[in-house]
């Protein structure tokens, strides 16, 4: 049986027609008419003009032709479809004289793009990786990475190894103490891939064949900007060969020069920053260290220079010389 919802019609469309109507409709079109009082179970066919009344008797039905009742469904689309290809050939025309200026000019591409979420900035990096021919320069802040970041690392490096592209990638000193980085490290020393390490750095930085680089706009990495604008690319590219130049090989042991009573190149550094004004938690980021790492280096200042406090020590550190020397 077929069932009739609170309105007294069938829930479904005409192009869905139930069982129970196929059944009563077919038989009507095969007898020329149909009882009145056999298609109370499929209201449906009154509903969308399948079964008109027969003129001469109020007892029967009689179906619409097939064709008739297509038609009467198709004409009002058909209407619709080609009001829209009007439509659509109103739109071509307007826009037409403005397309034609533009296929003047060579296309252009989007000079920076915002990418969100790690899974669209990896895509967009294996995408500029895959397209690199001769180049790829790097900065990499922080100590050692992790080992999900080198395993990726080596990955994308391999694959630019293979095609013998050239790399060039900058860390900070603390690396100097991680094995994984120092493993990795050995893994690219077979491609033409140089490594050097500098004190401090700027934010994490790619460039691939001076033609696209990757910068990220937020500390968590969630963010990046995809540059590719000319000019940009080529400034980023000259900030790295600055930072090139005052790096140091990673084979090579950095040059401090000797300190009064002692006191590290690395924590030099730090007393720099203190003096500054920079709390630990912006010096550990900063030297790529962690915050306890950092806090045993200001301990060990203050113990050298007889520092009883934050404010003592930065007056010591001023007195002591120690900033007046340079690596």
């Amino acid at each position: 049986m077929a069932t009739i919802d609170s309105n007294g019609a069938h829930p479904h469309a005409v192009t869905d027609l139930c069982d129970e109507g196929k059944r009563l409709y077919a038989s009507a079109l095969r007898s020329g008419r149909i009882a009145r009082s056999e298609v109370h179970t499929a209201p449906c066919l009154m509903e969308f003009a399948l079964l008109h009344p027969d003129p001469d008797d109020a007892r029967w039905l009689q179906p619409v032709p097939p064709i008739a009742a297509l038609a009467k469904r198709v004409h009002p689309i058909e209407r619709e479809i080609q009001a829209h290809r009007d439509l659509a050939t109103q739109l071509a025309d307007s826009f037409e004289p403005f397309i034609a200026i533009s296929a003047q000019d060579p296309p252009t591409t989007h000079a920076i793009t915002v990418l969100e979420g790690f899974a669209r900035i990896n895509a967009a990096i294996d995408l500029a990786t895959t397209e690199c021919h001769y180049e790829v320069l790097t900065v990499q802040p922080g100590g050692g990475r992790s080992e999900h970041a080198l395993t990726d690392a080596l990955q994308r490096g391999q694959d630019l190894i293979d095609r013998g592209v050239g790399m060039r990638t900058l860390y900070q000193h603390t690396v100097r103490h991680s094995q994984g980085t120092l493993a990795y490290a050995e893994r690219m020393a077979e491609g033409k891939v140089e490594i050097r390490t500098l004190e401090e750095l700027i934010e994490r930085l790619m460039i691939f064949d001076r033609s696209v680089a990757f910068i990220p706009t937020r500390d968590d990495r969630q963010v990046a900007l995809e540059i590719r604008h000319p000019g940009l690319v080529e400034y980023l590219a000259k900030v790295f060969e600055q930072l090139w130049r005052r790096a140091v090989p990673l084979l090579e042991e950095v040059p401090y020069e000797p300190t009064p009573d002692g006191v590290s190149g690395v924590q030099r550094s730090i007393a720099q920053l203190l003096v500054e004004g920079y709390v630990d938690e912006a010096i550990a980021r900063r030297l790529g260290m962690n915050v306890r790492t950092c806090r045993a280096h200001v301990a060990k200042l203050s113990a050298t220079l007889g520092s009883n406090s934050r404010a003592q020590l930065g007056y010591l550190l001023a007195k002591s010389g120690i900033l007046q020397q340079h690596p």
